[in-house]
């Protein structure tokens, strides 16, 4: 649920004159990746038909996913990393045709870098419910149209399975390792439960056990947002004008959101009460510069993602429960047989570190024994994604072990 690309997760700062203008127009009615679209680093797989944990079904599925590096003649170097909320496959690299923005990692996957991708075969996938590339709400259905709001309803281990018939067609029996951060983690954590000799290695970044009432109350709110917005129709707007789509409610769900993964010394200290301009934000028609800094970023996710699949990704989340069909959180951690690296962030108002030490306390083989490796930062849930340094020291003593 962060911001996560490479130019949304850096620290926070003024808006200038000319990133306005870079979302000037009216954005297309979803800003989902469309069959017809350059490419990019992607590459497809066709898992058939899929049925859902909660009774639906879906024809046809595909996986976008972009790999790197060289897989091993043993097979035994491969690293699957696992996006949060709004990442995709387009992990490490350039923008440019296929990809709007740079990758969200290009500090941690890449040659010399903590996931080697001259030591490693790297592989991340966008999740299913995506819409970079992976069957989606913005997907077409048979009868032509886009599944919109008849697309089923998805748990974390529906994505899960995905990934495995992933990991299945493109050879890879067992991954060296699985990273995953707050959603990724999610997924990270249910291969560990549901596929436990398919992994040897397992990084939990800023991810719980379960989404707890508070968690599950914020996205409700942002979900809310979306489904109010009249643009929304129901979920079928695709055919609408550039400018018709259910922009205002998935920028302001983008907005509800950013308010948890950032801290208030962070925008304090950024921000303070300054104004964006010379106006006075006092009645007088100037705007506080974090009002026009979460304007920004909200009107600016809607030209990268689809509001159907927001929601969709966002209730995922919310059924995200390890020891559901399992006697208990605690049984089920017990069971996962991979080493395990755990990080909580200090700061994280999101999935605060209280979770992430229920984690560590009963996992069999934490790195760290009974406690996660903390991350002390003041960039709150998204230090996963900005802190490289930690992340990559972290990384580098999971893969030695």
């Amino acid at each position: 649920m962060d911001w996560q690309n490479s130019e949304d997760t850096v620290p926070s700062s003024f808006i200038t004159d000319e990133q306005v203008r870079s979302i000037a127009g009216k954005p297309s009615a979803t800003g989902a990746w469309r069959d017809g679209d350059p490419v990019g680093q992607r590459e497809f797989a066709n898992l058939g038909p899929f049925d859902f944990e909660g009774g639906g079904s879906l024809p046809h599925v595909r996986i976008a996913y972009e790999t790197w590096g060289t897989l091993s003649p043993n097979k035994d170097n491969a690293i699957l990393v696992l996006h949060a909320l709004t990442g995709d496959s387009h992990v490490s690299g350039d923008s440019g045709k296929g990809h709007t923005t740079g990758g969200w990692w290009n500090e941690i996957v890449g040659p010399g870098l903590a996931i080697d991708t001259d030591t490693y075969f790297v592989v991340a996938p966008n999740v299913l419910g995506g819409c970079q590339g992976s069957t989606g709400p913005a997907s077409l259905a048979p009868d032509g149209y886009e599944w919109g709001s008849r697309f089923p309803y998805t748990t974390i281990r529906d994505q899960t399975r995905a990934q495995a018939q992933l990991s299945d067609l493109i050879g890879i029996e067992k991954w060296f390792a699985i990273v995953g951060g707050s959603m990724g983690g999610m997924h990270a954590l249910e291969w560990g439960a549901m596929f436990q000799d398919r992994v040897e290695r397992l990084a939990i970044l800023a991810a719980p056990a379960s989404t707890s009432a508070d968690e599950i109350a914020l996205n409700t709110v942002q979900i809310e947002a979306i489904l109010l917005d009249p643009g929304f129709r129901a979920g079928h707007y695709y055919e609408a004008v550039d400018g018709d789509g259910p922009h205002r409610g998935l920028a302001l769900a983008r907005r509800i959101s950013f308010q948890n993964f950032r801290t208030p010394h962070e925008l304090n200290e950024r921000f303070d009460r300054s104004s964006q301009s010379d106006i006075s934000p006092l009645g007088r028609g100037g705007r506080f510069a974090v009002a026009s800094y979460l304007d920004f970023h909200g009107n600016k996710f809607t030209r990268r993602f689809d509001a159907n699949s927001y929601v969709t990704l966002v209730e995922a989340m919310n059924s995200h429960d390890l020891g559901r069909g399992r006697g208990s959180v605690e049984e089920a951690l017990e069971s996962i047989t991979a080493r395990t690296l755990i990080v909580g962030i200090d700061s994280d108002r999101f999935f605060p570190l209280p979770g992430q030490q229920r984690i560590a306390r009963h996992l069999p083989h934490n790195i760290d024994g009974t406690v996660p490796a903390i991350l002390q930062s003041d960039f709150g849930h998204d230090a996963f994604l900005i802190e490289s340094d930690f992340i990559g020291a972290q990384l580098r003593r999971l893969f030695s072990e």
